[in-house]
């Protein structure tokens, strides 16, 4: 199992609109081939931050499975347009 980990930063003042976008964007990732769990965590200390954790049985499950599709496009559409800096992305094992 693979577990990637992204620290998300929302444009100030714009959590509540991400929050609402990724209930929808959740069902989409939960119907990839290969997700297994996920849990996106609201930080206390700082507001607009929040840290996604997302289990995969491999890391090409995420890196091309999920990156590559049509899954991935409805995804990004929902959600990226909130980012300031665009998260960077780790995977543990």
């Amino acid at each position: 199992m693979i577990l990637e980990v992204a620290i998300l930063n929302i444009k100030k003042g714009l959590s509540e609109d991400f929050e609402k976008s990724f209930q929808e964007a959740q069902r989409i990732i939960s119907s990839v081939k290969g997700y297994i769990s996920h849990e996106l965590k609201k930080c206390i200390e700082q507001d607009d931050k929040y840290i996604l954790l997302v289990n995969w049985k491999t890391i090409e499950n995420h890196e091309i499975g999920f990156r590559k599709s049509n899954a991935y496009q409805e995804w990004k559409a929902l959600l990226h347009h909130f980012y300031e800096p665009f998260p960077v992305v780790e995977h543990y094992k």
